[in-house]
């Protein structure tokens, strides 16, 4: 089949890979219809991970089921599925518990919980930017959609990041009329504004620099502020009388940057603790990993983050941290764009073929003005 490869750092590229095949009672094989490419793709393609040569990628996917295990009795061939970006075991004390993302089954990486499709240190699975995927404990993982066409562009939002966006807004406890800063407004941030907004926040800000995302947050109707041009933290402190916000999310990760590129992977955090009044909640759902060799400071290069710990703990901050457990909100939320509520693919800008994925892989990668969202149709 046609798949897209990790090759070296800033490279990718259109591949002949085995057909995955029904491997345990419990598989499933997806036709992937559309899979997305996802800002986290980007750390890997950067060369800032350990994922080998030959990997394919991609872990937002959904399609058609063409065929099942022995052991599969709930999902059958030709339904349409969702497929949370999380492979979970469904019994473990975490599955069990309903944190998915930290399965202790699925990952047999010595010190990692949880496991994905397509990417570093997360098991030793293939991704989903490919013609078929394999999904194992099907009937567990796999989200059962509505048959058609209808809402292909919002319910492939439902693998990962509108869930990761609702995750951000879960931890930091967000609630009807808080006020809600997010930092960052790629798409998980842009969803995390959206999901603020369907909690009833009475207030959203987006923080960002570029100014084609920042434009798609005042589309759904985000206040924004451009770090550009003014610092976020004086202009938010100064629309809430001082008091701050009640809630905010980072949704940037460890490769934060200033307006001038220089990379700071303290910087949302520092600021997310100056805006967020004293008792409100924070929820981090940017990417953060252990080790990072490329980074600028020796401390980084550890995984060791130091940002302004001491002010969170004098505030009574609460901090939410980690993937999100897909399966705790994908039903909900693919009911509530079934019902016309969410519309999460306000965010797409681009509907690709798998060929032309290096190319968009790129453009992604350099921010270029309206690349906010790269789907992919792996039969187009």
């Amino acid at each position: 089949m046609k798949a897209i490869t990790f090759e070296g750092p800033y490279a990718v590229k259109v591949s002949d890979v085995p057909d995955p095949r029904i491997e345990g009672p419990l598989d499933a094989l997806v036709r992937i219809t559309t899979t997305n490419i996802c800002g986290s793709d980007l750390h890997m393609y950067e060369g800032r991970t350990s994922v080998e040569q030959g990997k394919v990628l991609g872990h937002e996917n959904m399609g058609i089921v063409e065929e099942v295990g022995a052991g599969v009795e709930r999902i059958r061939v030709g339904d349409r599925v969702s497929v949370p970006f999380n492979i979970a075991c469904g019994t473990c004390r975490n599955c069990s518990a309903g944190w998915t993302s930290f399965c202790l089954r699925t990952n047999p990486l010595e010190g990692i919980d949880g496991a994905a499709y397509g990417y570093a240190n997360m098991g030793p699975y293939q991704g989903g930017q490919a013609e078929m995927l394999r999904v194992p404990y099907a009937d567990f993982n796999l989200l059962e959609l509505p048959p058609g066409t209808d809402h292909e562009l919002d319910f492939t939002m439902l693998s990962d990041i509108f869930p990761t966006g609702w995750h951000g807004c879960a931890l930091a406890g967000v609630e009807a009329g808080d006020r809600v800063a997010v930092f960052g407004a790629g798409p998980v941030g842009l969803l995390a504004a959206h999901s603020a907004m369907l909690l009833g926040a009475s207030t959203v800000w987006v923080v960002d620099k570029e100014k084609d995302r920042l434009a798609l947050a005042q589309k759904i109707g985000a206040e924004t502020v451009d770090i550009a041009s003014e610092d976020p933290v004086e202009h938010i402190l100064d629309a809430t009388g001082g008091r701050g916000v009640d809630r905010g999310v980072e949704a940037v990760g460890y490769q934060a940057h200033d307006p001038t590129g220089e990379e700071h992977p303290e910087m949302v955090l520092d600021n997310l603790v100056k805006v967020v009044r004293a008792t409100g909640g924070i929820g981090v759902v940017g990417v953060y990993v252990p080790e990072d060799p490329g980074a600028q400071s020796e401390l980084a290069k550890q995984g060791r983050i130091a940002f302004d710990f001491g002010m969170l703990f004098t505030r009574g901050q609460a901090v939410g941290t980690g993937q999100t457990p897909v399966k705790r909100y994908n039903r909900v939320l693919r009911d509530l764009i079934v019902s016309g509520r969410a519309r999460p693919s306000f965010l797409v800008s681009h509907e690709l073929t798998l060929e032309e994925a290096p190319r968009a892989y790129e453009r992604f990668d350099k921010r270029e003005d309206g690349w906010t969202k790269v789907v992919l149709h792996p039969a187009a």
